[in-house]
């Protein structure tokens, strides 16, 4: 899955014009290496994103094309 979409489909981004452009900013990566919003997901890539000067971290669990919001929050664990 791209990007972008998990990005969107997890809910960690609401839209996914705004992950894209995230993306373009060099402001994501995943694995360490900075990442195009067409970069494929894989279950167990390490994906941080740069808000300002706050940083979350986190570990891709599940990758969905379609998820209830109740559920959205298990395709990936936060980390430190």
């Amino acid at each position: 899955m791209r990007l972008d979409k998990y990005l969107k489909v997890s809910r960690i981004i609401k839209r996914r014009t705004v992950a894209n452009e995230a993306c373009d900013a060099g402001r994501v990566t995943i694995d360490g290496k900075p990442a195009k919003a067409s970069a494929d997901v894989k279950v167990g890539d390490i994906i941080e994103i740069r808000f300002g000067d706050k940083t979350i971290k986190f570990e891709v669990l599940t990758v969905k094309e379609v998820v209830r919001k109740d559920n959205a929050a298990l395709m990936y664990r936060l980390m430190e």
